[in-house]
């Protein structure tokens, strides 16, 4: 087997006021990589000095408020051809170097980009639940760079469509969580960018699916709904991740702007997304504040066939949780207190078993 700089995995990060973070992330993984990159853009806190515990290459990028380029920059600075991408804000939970050193050995996927599992942390007012989804981040630096300012995508140097592949690594995100928001203002931040990548890309969809989606984070669900309608307004491809994303994310904005009878209009891709839990769960909903009892009770009993969907409870407790509470309406207590009791301990199903026995 060849050896050398071609087969070396190299970290790279780009880090900015992460000293709550930053340790955390490189203690977890300093053991699986063989070198790290650091690009600091501008701290003011100890970000730096806690890199040097586990690097001696840190270096310093004027920021020109451009992600890919602080990206790009950093991946300049690797010594060998495999990169793999981490934020401070990441945490690797599982990390098999032995499958991924297969991955990396294999010439055949020197055009492959590789996916790791991340785990987003999300809070809302209610309670805090796991996002799953597969992100992009490994890669040969001779056939891939970033673009884009903000949310930057990996793209290929010949420009052609490339395949990827799920790798055995996870980690979890806490970038979504309340603290981390309200520390960083990301937000704001991101939209800021946005609204300037759009007026130099007024058509591309992914712009607007961005935009939606962070006025949808801070709650502004009006104005998430125009980003969405105005990214839905594209010849958009259904079967990629972004746009099933954009699809079911619009779902929700529209229940949470009260508009209910709009909301029936993703009833359209039923047919695209029928083996999607995600897009089933929040189709179940449309139904159930349309009153439309039946279709909801189906729509739930589909999410409930699949192991897993990307959001927490989608395929269990929260589909049983939701059927119960329609049969609650109806008035059928019997069958209520059969769904709330298969949710296991979702707090909201024990709390409505309580009220119905006493």
């Amino acid at each position: 087997m060849e050896t050398g700089k071609k087969n070396i995995l190299s970290l790279c990060m780009i880090v900015k006021n992460e000293e709550k973070s930053l340790k955390n992330c490189l203690s977890k993984v300093v053991s699986f990589v063989d070198e790290i990159i650091i690009v600091d853009t501008g701290s003011t806190d100890n970000t730096k000095k806690i890199a040097s515990e586990f690097t001696d290459n840190i270096y310093d990028f004027q920021w020109c408020n451009d992600f890919s380029k602080a990206r790009n920059y950093s991946i300049s600075k690797a010594s060998g051809e495999w990169i793999l991408i981490l934020d401070a804000d990441e945490v690797v939970t599982d990390f098999f170097r032995y499958s991924i050193d297969e991955f990396i050995n294999n010439t055949l996927n020197e055009n492959k980009v590789g996916r790791i599992k991340r785990i987003n942390i999300m809070e809302d007012s209610f309670e805090s639940k796991k996002y799953t989804e597969w992100v992009n981040r490994l890669f040969n630096k001779n056939n891939f760079y970033y673009e884009g300012i903000i949310h930057e995508q990996i793209i290929s140097k010949d420009g052609q469509n490339y395949e990827t592949e799920q790798l055995d690594i996870t980690a979890d995100h806490i970038g979504y969580t309340k603290e981390v928001l309200n520390r960083t203002n990301k937000i704001k931040r991101n939209i800021d960018m946005l609204k300037s990548a759009v007026s130099l890309n007024p058509e591309d969809p992914y712009l607007y699916y961005q935009l939606g989606k962070s006025y949808y984070m801070l709650k502004d669900y009006k104005t998430a709904d125009l980003y969405f309608e105005k990214a839905l307004t594209f010849e958009l491809n259904y079967y990629l991740e972004y746009v099933s994303d954009l699809v079911e994310t619009y779902g929700y904005s529209l229940i949470n702007s009260r508009r209910y009878s709009d909301a029936l209009i993703i009833e359209n891709a039923s047919e695209i997304y029928t083996n999607n839990p995600d897009f089933q769960f929040v189709m179940g909903l449309v139904y159930m504040n349309n009153a439309m009892f039946e279709k909801a009770v189906q729509s739930f009993l589909k999410c409930t066939k699949f192991p897993c969907g990307k959001v927490e409870g989608v395929t269990s407790f929260s589909a049983y949780y939701n059927i119960g509470v329609i049969y609650d309406v109806l008035g059928v207590k019997d069958k209520a207190l059969q769904y709330y009791r298969m949710c296991g301990k979702y707090e909201p199903a024990l709390k409505r078993i309580k009220a119905q026995l006493n």
